[in-house]
C-alpha cells in the first residue's frame, strides 16, 4: 500500500531566489492580488520606505522576526510561489509563478491547492490597484535620498526596468 499509495520521488533541492525583475514582473502581472486569498498586496519597496520613515510605528527585521518586524508585513508583502511546488513535481517556471503573501505562501509550503481546499483567485487590475508602486516611483523620484538604501534601489530599478518607464 505505501508504494502504490505514497511513492517515493526523490526531488532535488530547489533554492530558488528571484531577482527584484523577475518579481516585479509577476506581482504586476497578477495585479499585486494574493492569488490564493484575493487580498491587495503592497509593493516591497513602500514597505520597506514606510519602516524607514517611521521605524517605530512600523518596525522590520532583516530576518522577519515576529517580535520585532509589524504583522503587515507578512500580510502585505508580496512573494512568489509555485502553484505546483517543485517538491511535488512542479516546475520552477513564470507559468507556475504566482503572487502571494508571505503569510499565506509559508502556510501553503509544499501541498497541493486541492489538499488545501484552496483554489486560486483571478488576477487584480492594475487600473485598480498597483501595489502602490506609482505613488513609490514618485516619492523616490523626489526624494532621491531614499534609494541610498540598495535594497530600495533595487527595487526601484525593477519597476522601471519592468513598467518601461
Amino acid at each position: 500500500m505505501l508504494m502504490r499509495e505514497y511513492p517515493y520521488r526523490r526531488v532535488t533541492s530547489n533554492n530558488r531566489k528571484y531577482t527584484e525583475r523577475e518579481a516585479t514582473s509577476v506581482f504586476l502581472r497578477d495585479g499585486f492580488v494574493d492569488r490564493y486569498s484575493g487580498a491587495k498586496l503592497v509593493f516591497p519597496a513602500v514597505l520597506r520606505t514606510l519602516s524607514i520613515l517611521y521605524p517605530d510605528a512600523f518596525p522590520f527585521h532583516k530576518n522577519w522576526k515576529m517580535s520585532e518586524c509589524h504583522i503587515a508585513y507578512w500580510e502585505l508583502f508580496p512573494t512568489i510561489d509555485h502553484i505546483v511546488p517543485v517538491a511535488r513535481g512542479g516546475l520552477d517556471a513564470e507559468t507556475n509563478w504566482i503572487t502571494t503573501s508571505m503569510l499565506r505562501n509559508s502556510a501553503k509550503a509544499n501541498w497541493l491547492l486541492e489538499e488545501l481546499g484552496w483554489q486560486l483567485h483571478p488576477p487584480g487590475g492594475l487600473e485598480q490597484w498597483d501595489g502602490l508602486m506609482e505613488w513609490f516611483m514618485k516619492y523616490a523620484d523626489s526624494n532621491s535620498t531614499i534609494l541610498s538604501s540598495s535594497y530600495l534601489k533595487k527595487w526601484y530599478t525593477a519597476a522601471k526596468q519592468v513598467s518601461g518607464t
